[in-house]
């Protein structure tokens, strides 16, 4: 792997120097545009559009448009005298526990590797972060962008997660989420069944992208001439049911596909084991009835 970032950590009065690797890789097949006509690759050149030369890259810079039109040119050296010290520092501001941070943050995941000469720092700080279950709250500057960013352990290695600022989060504006919702006991019950007999432990490997592996039989198809494997014909939406009955359909189903067993993987004290401790069923309905959700915009 290669390297996209060389600075240190700086953990109080500690420093331990690393190294940052991207964590992630995309296998989506990557197109190209081509002429229908021939299969002959379209090329963009880079063109001025006040001279209408074509620009070799070197004798490209960045450039910000504002409101009045004025463009303001920053080149290279522009960017280097920033007044910015996460350039090449990770600096730890606070620890929080995971539970606090809402994951609609996270952008994208690191591996930091460290230098010969910070193994044992870089242990130490993996270690206390194990056995406090914390995370560090770090800032970062990568690619001309800085970034807060979360440190945790995981395994033998430090992984960084950068994270989108709270003014880059959309606040939500959707009109259901001005009304009052009514949710029936007896529905809210069955949903809850459905759930745990649906509950099962995250094992990512049992998944596959059919996307994928469809896309990949349709351009072998295609490089050897035969036949473009068929859309399998989609099902309808069948018989249009009242919402009850197709919570008790959907259970009954979840049911025989995991063997005809619905053991409940939720643990003892959950919500659903303790829901109707000590109250009689008329005690439930009424509860039920006061029970709405009401859909609220809340600050990200």
């Amino acid at each position: 792997m290669r390297s996209v970032w060389r600075g240190a950590i700086s953990f109080g009065l500690v420093t331990i120097g690393v190294r940052l690797y991207s964590a992630t890789e995309e296998h989506d097949f990557r197109f190209h545009q081509v002429h229908r006509k021939d299969s002959g690759r379209v090329r963009y050149k880079r063109v001025c559009e006040v001279c209408g030369q074509e620009v070799p890259y070197e004798d490209i810079v960045k450039g910000y448009e504002l409101d009045d039109g004025r463009m303001v040119v920053l080149d290279a050296e522009d960017f280097q005298k920033l007044p910015v010290a996460t350039d090449h520092a990770i600096q730890v501001l606070e620890f929080v526990p995971i539970e606090d941070v809402d994951p609609i943050y996270y952008q994208r995941s690191y591996y930091l590797e460290p230098e010969k000469n910070a193994a044992r720092p870089y242990a130490l700080l993996r270690e206390a972060l194990q056995d406090t279950g914390q995370l560090a709250v770090v800032k970062i500057a990568i690619r001309q962008r800085e970034s807060l960013a979360l440190l945790r352990a995981r395994e033998d290695l430090l992984v960084l997660h950068t994270m989108l600022w709270p003014d880059e989060i959309r606040q939500p504006d959707f009109e259901f989420l001005t009304q009052d919702v009514e949710v029936r006991p007896q529905e809210l019950k069955m949903a809850t069944s459905l759930v745990d007999s649906m509950a099962a432990s995250f094992k990512p490997d049992e998944f596959s992208d059919d996307y994928q592996e469809a896309m990949a039989q349709l351009i072998e198809a295609k490089a050897e001439g035969a036949e473009v494997p068929e859309r399998p014909e989609e099902k309808g939406p069948g018989e249009v049911v009242d919402l009850m009955t197709a919570l008790e359909r959907s259970v009954e189903q979840a049911r025989a596909s995991r063997g005809g067993t619905s053991t409940s993987r939720r643990s003892a004290g959950g919500r659903g084991s303790s829901r109707s401790k000590g109250k009689t069923a008329e005690q439930e309905g009424a509860d039920g009835k006061r029970r709405k959700t009401r859909g609220r915009s809340r600050s990200a």
